[in-house]
């Protein structure tokens, strides 16, 4: 079974695309809507927090653990790998590379959380794969609050997501990259806004397949639960309207 784990509904977007690819793997989802989000918070906090969960995870019989969530893999990773050292845990980080081989104009945008952009891991990536471009960071948590509320279209969500955007294209960022599993259902709202020319990189395709990659036993019956750390009923409703997954399994309590 695969564990996938996010601060809220965000980590669906990889959800989503993990079913598309491994139809028959058995899959538990998390969202810690309870203590979402997760970018305001230190990163100390946010890794006790992934911990915990990974550790239950592990207890309900998870043998892969994706952390579907930038936050808590710029706090998390390496000690998620520590922890759990016995099983692979996939996690996110920025796709700078592929943005660095992409861009005509040398600069790409990254837009995530501001945690995100204080974590070792997001240095990491930049140092070993944005030598030659200029990256532009801009933190947006403005938009996390709009997919947790269910709002991906309409005049008040291009008007939220206008100003970042335009910012990234004044300063001449040709590539954007969604650093936050969120904001992949943002992603029409942000290339509509950016205009032509504006090429915007969805992790959930890479993450997905670097978990096919490495799942020893995904299982063979594509089940799938759905956990809310405080309002399963909410969770299921916007798992079915944003992403499709439509389940009739009641969903576990967290914790418990």
């Amino acid at each position: 079974m695969i564990g996938v784990f996010d601060s809220g509904i965000g980590g669906l977007s990889i959800l989503r695309e993990i079913r598309r690819q491994m139809p028959d793997a058995d899959l538990l989802y998390l969202a810690d809507q309870a203590r979402a989000p997760y970018g305001p918070r230190s990163l100390e906090e946010v890794e006790a927090i992934a911990l915990e969960i990974g550790g239950w995870l592990v207890d309900r019989g998870a043998t892969t653990l994706v952390v579907a969530c930038n936050t808590a893999s710029a706090a998390a990773l390496e000690s998620l790998r520590s922890r759990f050292d016995q099983i692979p845990i996939v996690g996110m980080e920025p796709a700078v590379k592929p943005a660095a081989a992409q861009t005509a104009s040398g600069v790409i945008a990254v837009f995530a959380t501001a945690a995100t952009f204080q974590g070792r891991l997001f240095e990491s990536v930049v140092s070993r794969h944005g030598t030659g471009v200029r990256v532009v960071a801009r933190a947006c948590p403005e938009w996390v609050e709009l997919v947790e509320s269910g709002s991906v279209a309409g005049p008040e969500v291009e008007r939220t997501v206008k100003g970042p955007v335009s910012e990234a294209r004044a300063e001449m960022a040709d590539v954007a990259v969604l650093g936050c599993t969120h904001f992949s259902f943002l992603a029409p709202v942000i290339a509509q806004t950016g205009g032509p020319g504006l090429v915007v990189i969805d992790p959930a395709p890479a993450v997905a397949s670097q978990t096919a990659r490495v799942a020893p036993d995904p299982g063979d019956g594509g089940s799938l639960r759905l956990v809310s750390s405080a309002d399963p009923g909410r969770l299921t409703a916007l798992a079915a309207e944003m992403a499709g997954v439509i389940t009739p399994l009641e969903p576990w309590e967290y914790p418990s």
